[in-house]
């Protein structure tokens, strides 16, 4: 159970991953600091699932060396689930609970200690105190997707993988969304979200990272990926490129 030399939250290092003669991952490199969230943008079939699904032990990659809040993940896979949790696309929320009853049963499945209060918490924290009581297939997709992410905290894991938690809702529901990301990192969590929406990127990471064709082509702050492109002219003023330009130039446009 070996830390990682850096003592970040994540730290891949060469990471490769073949589906038969389909090569996903090239030579991966990513650091994530603790306490961050990193947005990973990427087309349509680029790999960024397949890469958290290899952080968090759900595949086994080819080569390369990665690591999870300090344990590597071929070697220390158990250590790393405990430090992990993961939301996808879709809520593992179970309809026919309430709010409160889809924490407190996650609560009891991971042997916690007053599993109530550890519910009402989550409740109050992502705004759903009064929605706690009611099942949960009267939530709107902004409602079920923020109980999705408070069920996955549970048992405070120090590193939680988001893949592509707002596709599908609409933009007040994503709105809400966000503000429980933002929520997750002030308290410490470290966060590493998948999208495919700029604008998600934009408003929450505190760094970017690029994955295209294999491997990721550019990893910075939005300032630093905007230098990358120079400002365009518009009528005499400064025109500054958004993540969108940079993203578009750097893949080599609409794929």
């Amino acid at each position: 159970m070996g830390e990682s030399s850096a003592g970040g939250a994540i730290e891949v290092r060469g990471l490769q991953k073949s589906f038969k003669e389909l090569h996903v991952l090239r030579g991966v490199d990513l650091a994530v600091a603790r306490g961050s969230i990193v947005a990973l943008l990427g087309s349509n079939g680029a790999g960024k699932t397949t890469l958290v699904r290899i952080l968090a032990t759900l595949l086994k990659a080819d080569g390369g060396t990665a690591y999870v809040n300090g344990f590597e993940v071929a070697a220390d896979g158990a250590d790393v689930r405990r430090s992990i949790s993961l939301t996808g696309q879709f809520a593992a929320v179970d309809e026919v609970l309430t709010g409160r009853e889809n924490l407190v049963m996650v609560a009891r499945l991971r042997h916690l200690d007053r599993p109530g209060a550890v519910a009402d918490e989550l409740l109050r924290r992502f705004s759903l105190v009064e929605a706690g009581g009611r099942r949960a297939v009267t939530y709107s997709g902004g409602m079920r997707r923020r109980l999705d992410i408070a069920m996955s905290l549970i048992g405070e894991p120090p590193v939680i993988f988001l893949d592509e938690p707002t596709t599908g809702l609409d933009p007040e529901a994503r709105l809400e969304v966000w503000q429980a990301v933002k929520e997750l990192a002030a308290g410490g969590t470290t966060v590493l979200l998948t999208t495919q929406h700029l604008e998600e990127a934009e408003h929450l990471a505190d760094r970017i990272a690029i994955l295209h064709d294999g491997r990721i082509i550019v990893d910075g702050t939005l300032d630093e990926l905007k230098r990358l492109l120079p400002p365009a002219r518009v009528e005499y003023v400064e025109k500054q490129p958004t993540l969108e330009d940079v993203f578009l130039k750097l893949v080599g446009g609409k794929s």
